[in-house]
């Protein structure tokens, strides 16, 4: 079982700046903390970041929900240069509402030269219909807002031409 949450916005720089940034720049930048939410500190064995079937462990602050440190792995599960990326946050080390997994979209698509439309959707995993009150409240309100302020992290990146960590 899993709720998908979606959101949009326009970018107005180049479509391979609106399509790298997200997952090419550094991380710490685009997953700042919010809330609940930790902030990313660093990655790790990611020396092959950003192609198909790659992975990275992702470390965090310590916040109320947090030990700090390891906290999950990323994997690219597809890219579509210029076009779309799919990835996958799994391997949580504290409990997520009884989340197990989370499938990240990232869709760019220029509708003019200069002006890019973003289409960032994902899916939050999970396995107790118990917890589905809480599941479902957490999808909507809070990782919406939280993935609201990741669109504006990126997009501050790519307007200030941030450079790219991974290839």
């Amino acid at each position: 079982m899993y709720f998908k949450v979606k959101v949009s916005t326009v970018y107005e720089c180049s479509l391979e700046r609106a399509f790298k940034t997200p997952m090419l720049c550094d991380v710490s930048k685009v997953h700042t903390g919010f809330g609940l939410m930790p902030a990313v500190t660093h990655c790790t064995d990611d020396a092959d970041w950003g192609k198909p079937g790659s992975t990275k462990k992702v470390y965090a602050a310590k916040s109320l929900t947090q030990k700090g440190g390891f906290a999950s792995v990323d994997k690219v599960i597809e890219r579509i240069e210029n076009k779309y990326w799919k990835i996958e946050v799994s391997d949580f080390q504290a409990w997520m509402l009884g989340f197990y997994k989370f499938t990240g979209e990232w869709e760019t698509s220029e509708t003019e030269p200069g002006r890019v439309l973003i289409q960032y959707t994902y899916a939050l995993h999970y396995r107790k219909v118990l917890l589905y009150p809480f599941c479902f409240a957490f999808a909507q309100l809070f990782w919406k807002t939280y993935m609201k302020r990741v669109l504006e992290n990126v997009r501050k990146l790519a307007y200030n031409n941030e450079p790219y960590l991974y290839q």
